[in-house]
Formats: C-alpha cells, sequence, structure tokens
C-alpha cells in the first residue's frame, strides 16, 4: 500500500514539473571527473557512567580514503566507487572499550580491543541520463538506512540502490542490501546484516517547503516509514523561522518482538521543532513523543550478531531531540530548549557554538512507568578557514545524562566527553 502511495505521488510530481539537463551527455570521461580524497580523523569518546561507577573511553587514529571515478561516455556512463579505512587504536584496551555507544574497536574473545583494524570495498556504477545505479560496498545516506559515520571509522553496506533525479528537485532512491560492515570489525558482513530493502525519495516543492517519504523492510526484524516536513519561513532581514517535522512508524516482525522480549511490536515516534534563526543566533523549541507497544521504544541501528539490534544504520534517527540520549523509550515525551551562535559576526569565521537541554518524561519499562531523563548538550566546532590546514576541523562535545531509578532499565546516565580532529585532503 505505502509503495503504491508513493509511486502516486511520484507521478504526480513527474507531470508538474521540468525534467533537468541530461548529467550523461554533458560526461568528461571516467579518468577527467574523476577524484581522491582522504580524510585523516583523531578521535576520542569518553564516557562516566555514573550510575555504574565505570568508566570507558576510546581513542583512535583513522585514515579514510575515498576514490570517485568519473562514469565513461556514451548513453550508458560506467564508474567506479572505492574506499579504504585504516584505524589505529591509541587508547581504550581491556577494561575501557566495550561500551556499545563508542565501539571503535571490537573486542576479542580476551576482552581487549584489537590494536588496529583495516578494511577497503568498491562499488560499480552505471549511469543513464541523471539516473544512477550502484551495485558493491557504499555508504548509504538515507533516512531509513544511514551508515554511522560519528564515531573513528564509518559503517559500509553491501548491495544494490538506484538513484534517480530525472526531474528537478525529486530525488528516488530503491535499494537492496544484504550485508553489513561494522565500523569497529574487519570484514565485508561483520554486522550480520540479512537483508534490507529501502524505497523512497525526496522533493524540493519551492524555496521554503520540501518534504520526504520513505520506507524500509529489515528481514525477519522490522518495517519502517519514515516522513518528514520542513518548511523556512522568510522574516526581517537576517531572521526566519523553520519548521521541522520528523516521523518513524517501525512493525517489528512477530519472532523478532518475542526473541526481545517485547510486549506488542509497534511504535510511532516524532519530532516537531521550531528554529527561529537571528543573524548569528539561533534558538530551538523542539517537542518529541513516542507511542506503541512494542516495548523497546523506537528501535534502530546496531549490529544482528551483536545485541541482537535492527541493523539498519547508527545514524536512522532523524529526530530534534537525538543527542547522547535519543529520547526513544516507551511512551517517552520530550522537550527540548537550544541556542547555537555563529562567531563569524564577531570576526571569527568558523567558529560555532551550540547548547541544548532536553528533558525526558513518562518512561515506560517493563518494570515501571513514570520514569524520566535529561541532558544538557554543549559543542564548540572551529573549521580552519584558509592556509595549509584548510577545512581542518576541531570539534569539542560533551553532555551531562542523568536518568531517573525508574528509567534504569532503559537507560544509563553519566558524563560523556568527545573531541574530533577531522582534516580532509583533496588529492585530484
Amino acid at each position: 500500500m505505502l509503495t503504491n502511495r508513493m509511486g502516486l505521488i511520484a507521478l504526480g510530481i513527474l507531470s508538474a514539473t521540468q525534467a533537468m539537463a541530461n548529467e550523461q551527455a554533458a560526461s568528461n570521461g571516467f579518468v577527467e571527473d574523476s577524484s581522491l580524497n582522504v580524510l585523516l580523523r583523531n578521535a576520542y569518546i569518553s564516557r562516566d557512567y555514573k550510575d555504574q561507577n565505570q568508566d570507558k573511553a576510546e581513542w583512535g587514529q583513522a585514515a579514510i580514503g575515498t576514490f570517485s571515478s568519473g562514469f565513461t561516455q556514451g548513453t550508458i556512463g560506467v564508474g567506479v566507487d572505492a574506499f579504504a579505512l585504516y584505524g589505529l587504536r591509541l587508547d581504550g584496551g581491556k577494561g575501557r572499550s566495550g561500551a556499545g555507544g563508542i565501539d571503535f574497536f571490537k573486542q576479542g574473545d580476551s576482552g581487549s580491543a584489537a590494536n588496529d583494524l583495516s578494511k577497503a570495498g568498491a562499488a560499480v556504477k552505471f549511469r543513464a541520463s541523471n539516473t544512477v545505479l550502484t551495485y558493491g560496498e557504499q555508504m548509504p545516506a538515507l533516512p531509513v538506512l544511514n551508515h554511522d559515520n560519528s564515531r573513528l571509522l564509518p559503517e559500509s553496506y553491501t548491495g544494490t540502490l538506484i538513484t534517480s533525479s530525472e526531474i528537478e528537485g525529486l530525488e528516488l532512491n530503491a535499494g537492496r542490501f544484504t550485508a553489513e560492515s561494522r565500523k569497529s570489525a574487519e570484514g565485508r558482513d561483520s554486522g550480520g546484516l540479512k537483508s534490507i530493502n529501502v524505497l523512497g525519495g525526496s522533493y524540493q516543492f519551492s524555496e521554503q517547503f520540501s518534504a520526504a517519504l520513505y520506507a524500509s523492510d529489515v528481514e525477519d526484524v522490522l518495517k519502517k516509514q519514515y516522513v518528514n516536513l520542513n518548511y523556512v519561513f522568510p522574516l526581517a532581514a537576517e531572521r526566519s523561522l523553520t519548521l521541522d517535522f520528523n516521523g518513524y512508524r517501525t512493525k517489528l516482525d512477530k519472532s523478532y518482538a518475542e526473541q526481545k522480549d517485547a510486549d506488542g511490536q509497534d511504535n510511532k515516534i516524532w519530532s516537531l521543532a521550531a528554529i527561529y534563526t537571528m543573524g548569528a543566533h539561533s534558538f530551538t523549541l523542539a517537542h518529541q513523543r513516542s507511542t506503541g507497544d512494542s516495548g523497546l521504544g523506537y528501535a534502530y541501528g546496531g549490529y544482528q550478531n551483536h545485541r541482537n539490534s535492527p541493523g539498519d544504520g547508527g545514524n536512522t534517527i532523524y529526530l530534534a531531540n537525538s543527542y547522547w540520549s535519543d529520547f526513544n523509550a516507551e511512551d517517552e515525551r520530550s522537550w527540548q530548549l537550544g541556542y547555537g551562535l555563529d562567531f563569524s559576526t564577531f570576526g571569527i569565521p568558523g567558529l560555532s557554538y551550540n547548547v541544548a537541554y532536553v528533558h525526558g518524561s513518562n518512561i515506560t519499562t517493563s518494570t515501571s512507568t513514570g520514569g524520566s531523563e535529561r541532558e544538557i548538550f554543549n559543542q564548540f566546532k572551529y573549521v580552519v578557514q584558509s592556509g595549509v590546514a584548510k577545512d581542518l576541523s576541531i570539534k569539542l562535545r560533551s553532555s551531562f545524562l542523568r536518568v531517573s531509578q525508574k528509567s534504569s532499565e532503559y537507560n544509563i546516565g553519566g558524563n560523556e566527553v568527545r573531541v574530533f580532529v577531522d582534516y580532509p585532503i583533496s588529492v585530484f
């Protein structure tokens, strides 16, 4: 039914819009349009779990190389994408590694993390007009399948993805992936994914209004739908108000729900954020709400062979109140107050600061109701604007998360610090 609705929406858009120029006809060639980039990343995450009197921390140095060829000339263009990843452990050995939310390096049977890890992947791609079919190892970035690149190394998936942009403002995606590479382990299928099918698209109706609709089916685990509506109200000079709605509907497969001891199979979670921008300042007010009977709240990410998680990507949570905690427990309601500052107005281009306070309540677990949690999030980020180190970014982030005793089955409170230094290098 959802597939039929998406098809009708797409047909309506196709009949009302103009086709884009043929990108394949403008191809310069396999070599001429190719690029090679290397990202050097130094990453550190530390978590002090107050309720369990333990510390977890990992620190590593990574090199992430990505190659993207152009397309051969002709009606059907052919190209190749490839990547190579290497991570070196600098800290986080036995006793300090192993936190599911950090996961830089997978622990071995001895309980110690690996000293380093490396992996590589490639995909072949075909383009006709403005439609591209890619097969092989990829890093998809869709609301229902989004690889996690917020740790030392990124996840990747093996499969087929079709991306079509034949109509101006419209992007359609359809794909099937049958393997997941865990970000902290070597091997093409270290995540244990059986298969996931994805379908959907996004459309820019005007300069102010955009929308997206996606669906996914993770074999033997869950089915998920996603919707986004975003509208920007231009106000006075350098002022605007943005309303951003995101929502997921998830239905667990019966066998998976029984395996996870979930009371039911359904979850709905949505967030509505209002962002008022005034020059260098931005103010955010957001509400997020989870309903349903699954007992798991909103389920996403992780690995099917590790904690028996869905395996649909560590960033598959396009919701407003997602920081250290995702505020996605069963029945949870959360509010956010946020503030952002762009220092370029004050003569420091590239420097920004964000702070947010989120409070969640009404949490239900198998043993209690009415639980709560709260988080204070802070982040400074600086991007070098010129010189030899141009585009090098430094991100300093901290979170203070406190979870009530009634919610201890759902989450663990503590203090978190993240330090990321990313240096992108364009080889050609």
